[in-house]
């Protein structure tokens, strides 16, 4: 029978008493997608999906999106298995996906095929309960303020110092203004901030690194994060739209690789 465990306070859920088949069903789908939207993050330990049930399951969730013309797109440093490995450099950093996108995707399923050794964990922050939590007075300050994202802001945190040709690749990126703060649909508020935040419209460049820097801080405290350990077979779906995540430190000679799929979201950014 199907069950959910929080993993902590603030956000997570482990579902628990599901088979690989049983991820096809209405009923279970249904009450994943409530687990998601309220959790935010969910595991199931040693479900060992191949990429076709991996697909099918995130079908049911949505529409998948095929990220650089992938439906299932690997997640390692190693160049040989994945094109995107120096990119990937950047998932260190506490970020959201699709932040430059007029729509950003819903959620993000990934399953584990080999972990590292040591480190290679996945961290995650709720920004609906950072929200939630601010001072009214902090709720004020952020109120109405617009932040410009871009795919520069968090590639120079990999490497500060770009050649001509890095930064061209980069800026061919279009930017994206959105809210501060998120008002959703159903009422609630989540943070578009992480490392694509580049800066606060119309704020002094200090002031502004200086707000954001302090807004993600307090998004990021330990009471509104989640850090999965990873074992082979695991899968973790979470809410891309609210949920903030970066990878932990792992040695890039490490046979860590994951398989990601991506469903595409339906609300825009405000």
């Amino acid at each position: 029978m199907m069950e959910t465990v929080a993993l902590s306070p603030h956000l997570g859920a482990e579902v628990k008493g599901v088979r690989p088949e049983d991820l096809l069903d209405d009923a279970v789908v249904a009450r994943c997608l409530e687990a998601l939207t309220w959790r935010g993050v969910l595991l199931i330990r040693g479900l060992h999906l191949d990429d076709e049930a991996q697909l099918a399951f995130s079908r049911k969730l949505g529409e998948v999106i095929a990220v650089s013309g992938q439906e299932i797109f690997t997640v390692s440093l190693d160049p040989a298995k994945s094109r995107n490995a120096e990119y990937l450099k950047g998932t260190f950093h506490w970020h959201i996906d699709g932040t430059t996108d007029d729509v950003p995707p819903k959620a993000t399923m990934l399953t584990a095929k080999h972990v590292a050794m040591t480190g290679g964990g996945t961290e995650f922050a709720n920004t609906y309960a950072a929200y939630e939590s601010l001072p009214g007075k902090e709720r004020e300050r952020y109120e109405g303020l617009r932040v410009v994202h871009s795919f520069e802001a968090a590639q120079r945190l990999v490497k500060p110092d770009p050649t001509e040709r890095e930064l061209k690749g980069w800026r061919s990126v279009p930017t994206h203004e959105s809210s501060l703060v998120w008002r959703r649909r159903d009422g609630r508020c989540s943070l578009a901030i992480g490392a694509t935040a580049d800066h606060i419209v119309g704020m002094d460049p200090r002031e502004s690194r200086a707000l954001l820097d302090e807004l993600q801080d307090w998004a990021t405290q330990e009471r509104f994060r989640y850090a999965h350990d990873w074992a082979v077979g695991d899968v973790v779906i979470w809410d891309n739209t609210g949920m903030l995540h970066r990878a932990l430190p792992y040695e890039q000679t490490s046979e860590r690789t994951l398989h990601r799929t991506t469903v595409r979201g339906d609300e825009p950014w405000s």
